[in-house]
C-alpha cells in the first residue's frame, strides 16, 4: 500500500480535553463529496477530523453531475457557492423528472432556483480543499479493514496494520461501504434489474447525423443518448444486454454492440477515454447509528442516478449531521440531539428511492409505462404538478417533523434580504440564528452557540424565527420562555 499523503495537519489549537485522550474526535471514511462536506461542517466547530480515502488518485473519469436548488443553497450558506459557480454550467430547473422535458416552475421559492452542471472530481476537490483549509486531515491510500467500539472510542484497523482511535467514526464510503458491512447493518432493497454504459469517446460520423439519430431514438428510450463533450470526445450512454459483474469495466466492444442494436449503427465509436457501467440497484440501511459509528450518503443508501439526487442527497445528509456530531463532541448536544440525524434523514431517503424507482418504471420502453408516461407528460402541462415534481428533485420541499406548528416549522428558509445582505451571508459559522423582528427578544446564554439579528425590515410573514446551523427552521414566535424552551431543545443548556 502507498504511504499516506497528508493534505493538512490538526490545527494545533486542538489540544486534547478529555479524560481519555484520543487522536480525533472524528474518522470519517471515504472523501467523496459526503465526506469531504462533514469534514467541513465539523471543523467550524473545532472539531479533529481525520478524513481516510482508499485511492490514491482521483477517479481516472470526468462525470459531469448537477447542483440541484438545496445543494446550491448550502454552498451559499458556508460561502462556497461563488467558488463553485466559476466551474460549473447553469441551465433552468427543469426536466429532471423522468426526462420528461417541460419548462422550469415560475416563481420557485429559492434565490438559486436553477441547476448546476459541474464535473464530478472539480466538486469533490472544491470540497475536499474547503474541508483542509478549516483544517481537517485528508489521508490518501488509506482503507478500513475493521474496527471495534465500546461506550468511549471507536478504534480501527487499517488495511496497512495501523491502528486509529476517535470518539466515533463515519463511513461516508459510498454504496459497497466497508464500515456499513463492518458494523453489520442491514441493507435491504431491490439488486440491478437493469444495466446501462456510460463512458467517454470519438465518433466517426458527422454531428448532425448523431443528433438526428439520437432525437429520434430519444423519443421512446431516455437511457440513451450521445452529447458532444468537447475536444472531440461524446457521452454515451446505451442500456446493457444484461446485468453483469459491476467490478468488471465494459468494453469499446460492448459499447458497440449495444448501439448497433438500439440505434441500428455503432457511429464508429473509438478511442475511449473511460468506460463504466451502473444498475438500478435500491438499497436503504436499516439503521444510520449504532453506537459510536455512524453512516452518510451512499454508505446508507443507493438508488438509480435517474433525476441526479444521489451527490445530493449525500451532501445534505453531511449538512444535517455536522453540527449534531459536533454538538455531541463539544459536550452541549441536548440528550437526544444526535437520534435526530436519523430520524430527519432516512425518511427523506425513502422518498428519494421512492421517486426514482417511480423514475425508472417511466424509462421503461414497455407499452404500459409508456403510456402512463404520456398520461403524466400531459398532466405536468399543469403548473402545480410541474412544480410539485420539480421541488421534489431539488429538495427544497423537505419539512422535518418538529411538532406541532405553521407549515414553515422544520422548512428550510430561503436566502431572504436582511439589513446586513442575505441571510446565507450570516449563516458561515454553521452557527444558530435567530432572526427577530420585534427586536425584543435575546439569545441569552446561547450566544456561544447562536447568533441574533434584530432585523425589523426582514421581509417574513412572522414574527420572529429561530434557524438551526442547516437553515431549517426549528422555532417561530415572539415569546421569550417559548423560545428559550426551544434553544434548550436544539442547542442545549444555556452557558454559565
Amino acid at each position: 500500500m502507498n504511504s499516506p499523503q497528508f493534505t493538512a495537519e490538526p490545527s494545533p489549537s486542538d489540544a486534547d480535553p478529555y479524560p481519555h485522550p484520543v487522536p480525533y474526535d472524528v474518522i470519517i471514511a471515504g472523501c467523496g463529496p459526503t465526506g469531504a462536506m462533514l469534514a467541513a461542517e465539523l471543523r467550524l466547530h473545532d472539531v479533529r477530523v481525520l478524513v481516510l480515502e482508499k485511492e490514491t488518485e482521483p477517479a481516472p473519469f470526468v462525470r459531469i453531475v448537477g447542483l440541484h436548488i438545496r445543494s446550491l443553497e448550502l454552498m451559499a450558506m458556508r460561502g462556497l457557492l461563488d467558488r463553485v459557480l466559476e466551474h460549473g454550467r447553469r441551465r433552468p430547473a427543469a426536466g429532471f423528472f423522468a426526462g420528461i422535458s417541460k419548462p422550469a416552475p415560475e416563481g420557485l421559492d429559492s434565490a438559486h432556483a436553477y441547476l448546476l452542471g459541474i464535473p464530478h472530481p472539480v466538486i469533490v476537490r472544491l470540497l475536499e480543499e474547503h474541508a483542509v483549509q478549516l483544517g481537517a486531515q485528508v489521508r490518501r491510500g488509506c482503507a478500513v479493514a475493521g474496527f471495534e467500539q465500546d461506550d468511549e472510542r471507536v478504534t480501527v484497523d487499517l488495511a496497512d496494520g495501523e491502528r486509529l482511535r476517535a470518539r466515533y467514526l463515519v463511513g461516508c464510503d459510498g454504496g459497497r461501504s466497508a464500515v456499513r458491512k463492518l458494523l453489520g447493518v442491514g441493507f435491504p432493497g431491490e439488486p440491478s434489474r437493469t444495466e446501462t454504459l456510460m463512458g467517454e469517446m470519438e465518433v466517426g460520423v458527422p454531428q448532425e447525423e448523431v443528433a438526428a439519430k439520437v432525437a429520434e431514438i430519444g423519443e421512446t428510450n431516455k437511457r440513451f443518448w450521445l452529447r458532444p463533450f468537447g475536444g472531440g470526445a461524446y457521452s454515451v450512454v446505451v442500456p446493457a444486454a444484461g446485468v453483469g459483474d459491476r467490478a468488471e469495466p465494459p468494453t469499446l466492444q460492448d459499447f458497440k454492440q449495444q448501439l448497433r442494436a438500439i440505434a441500428g449503427t455503432d457511429f464508429g465509436v473509438h478511442s475511449p477515454r473511460w468506460l463504466s457501467r451502473f444498475g438500478d440497484a435500491t438499497r436503504l440501511a436499516e439503521r444510520y447509528r449504532v453506537g459510536r459509528v455512524l453512516l452518510a450518503g451512499d454508505a446508507a443508501h443507493i438508488h438509480p442516478p435517474t433525476g441526479g439526487q444521489g451527490l445530493n442527497l449525500g451532501v445534505q445528509d453531511a449538512f444535517n449531521l455536522g453540527w449534531k456530531l459536533a454538538a455531541q463532541i463539544r459536550g452541549w448536544a441536548p440528550e437526544t440531539l444526535l437520534d435526530t440525524y436519523q430520524a430527519e434523514r432516512r425518511p427523506v431517503a425513502e422518498n428519494v428511492l421512492d421517486n426514482t424507482r417511480a423514475q425508472m418504471e417511466l424509462h421503461s420502453t414497455e407499452p404500459g409505462p409508456q403510456a402512463l408516461r404520456r398520461l403524466l407528460t400531459e398532466l405536468m402541462d399543469i403548473d402545480e404538478v410541474n412544480r410539485r415534481l420539480i421541488e421534489k428533485i431539488a429538495a427544497i420541499d423537505i419539512r422535518y417533523d418538529f411538532g406541532d406548528g405553521p407549515d414553515l416549522l422544520g422548512r428550510r428558509l430561503r436566502d431572504i434580504e436582511v439589513k446586513q445582505g442575505h441571510l446565507y451571508g450570516l449563516l458561515h459559522r454553521g452557527r444558530g440564528l435567530l432572526l427577530d423582528r420585534t427586536a425584543r427578544l435575546t439569545v441569552g446564554g446561547w450566544s456561544d452557540r447562536v447568533d441574533h439579528l434584530a432585523d425589523p425590515t426582514a421581509v417574513l410573514d412572522v414574527p420572529c424565527v429561530l434557524l438551526r446551523p442547516d437553515g431549517h427552521i426549528a422555532w417561530i414566535g415572539d415569546d421569550q420562555q417559548d423560545l428559550d424552551d426551544h434553544l434548550s431543545r436544539w442547542f442545549g443548556e444555556p452557558a454559565n
